[in-house]
């Protein structure tokens, strides 16, 4: 074994190659030479330890920091699905916030039912009184309004807009000759109307059903006379001028005395006192349009007005203003009828069942 001496400290240049330094304290630090590196020990400690060489030394370091690496990991995907589902319930609540909110701003005293007491008055639905676009209507009881018509929406996207209007517009008014609005439903993906409930069904189910009894000639005065002070009501009374958009028999209802009741506002238009006019996408229904909503000129409540001029003529004939009598081709009762007022014969268009009285 070869020593080599230097001012402190030795060195083995035997086959285990040893670095030895002796310190003045008196203690001994001791340096063995592995493959992987330099591994040094205290002679002041007597539990020598098996060395371990730096690239171990590391390693190990690396992997206690892995634990770290993947808290912080845990950390962030966790703080992420909490914003989304955040996110998702403010959407939700959103989505379903605002028909509640239409009933509060307004004042209207409207009720909010839930799908539950819903269900239970309509016996799941079961006795439908008829059907619209936006919805079927079921006959309905409920405690504290006795018989109920219970319109129950398809869906939400169009019919969440006919929910909006009749909630913005019926829900805040009150009249002889308008259908009154008890309530609705807005709970989750549900949107039902809850209104008075209407014995004798529509205008319409009496004019042009073989089935019913036939209106005399004074009860349908009444109901054109009642429907004309609805529409004046509507258009001249209200805070806003409210313009129906859809007027004809199928949307004037008939309480148990024969009593009109102008119904459906899905399609309702509110123009504000300082605008007489307002230009909007076209609405209604074929055979009631007046010409400036074909032609794409703003409207007014003189809408209305022509489209009731339409439902008269129905109501004094007992036929429909547009029928078909071929296949592909129509007959349009307006043209008859003026034709025939020019030539002085008024009373061959009344309804022939009403035989001349």
């Amino acid at each position: 074994m070869d020593i080599h001496e230097d001012e402190e400290s030795w060195f083995l240049s035997n086959n285990s190659h040893v670095y030895v330094q002796l310190h003045p304290d008196g203690t001994v630090t001791a340096a063995k030479l592995w493959g992987c590196g330099t591994v040094l020990w205290s002679a002041q400690d007597s539990r020598q330890e098996k060395p371990v060489c730096k690239q171990e030394i590391l390693y190990t370091k690396k992997e206690k920091s892995y634990p770290k690496i993947k808290i912080v990991v845990l950390i962030t995907v966790m703080g992420v699905l909490t914003v989304m589902l955040v996110c998702l319930v403010l959407f939700w609540r959103r989505r379903n916030k605002p028909s509640l909110e239409l009933s509060m701003s307004s004042n209207s005293g409207l009720k909010i039912f839930s799908n539950m007491q819903i269900k239970k008055a309509t016996k799941n639905f079961s006795e439908k009184l008829g059907e619209g676009g936006f919805g079927c209507v079921y006959k309905g009881e409920l405690e504290g309004f006795s018989l109920v018509a219970v319109k129950n929406l398809k869906s939400i996207g169009q019919g969440e807009k006919e929910f909006r209007a009749e909630v913005q517009t019926i829900g805040i008014i009150h009249h002889i000759n308008i259908v009154r609005l008890f309530g609705f439903c807005a709970e989750g993906l549900k949107r039902v109307l809850v209104y008075e409930y209407m014995e004798n069904g529509s205008l319409s189910s009496h004019l042009f059903s073989k089935s019913s009894a036939v209106l005399t000639w004074d009860l349908r005065y009444h109901i054109a006379l009642g429907t004309a002070r609805g529409l004046a009501y509507l258009h001249e009374e209200c805070k806003e001028c409210i313009i129906h958009c859809d007027m004809k028999p199928d949307n004037v209802l008939l309480d148990a005395e024969f009593c009109p009741k102008i119904a459906d506002f899905g399609m309702a238009k509110l123009l504000g006192r300082d605008f007489s006019r307002a230009l909007t996408t076209m609405r209604g229904t074929i055979g009631y349009l007046a010409p400036e909503w074909i032609s794409g000129l703003p409207i007014t409540h003189k809408t209305d007005v022509y489209s009731y001029g339409m439902m008269l003529l129905e109501i004094i004939s007992g036929r429909r203003n547009s029928e078909k009598i071929k296949e592909g081709k129509f007959t349009y009762f307006p043209i008859f009828a003026a034709i025939k007022v020019n030539e002085g014969d008024a009373m061959c268009l009344l309804d022939s069942r009403l035989e001349g009285q």
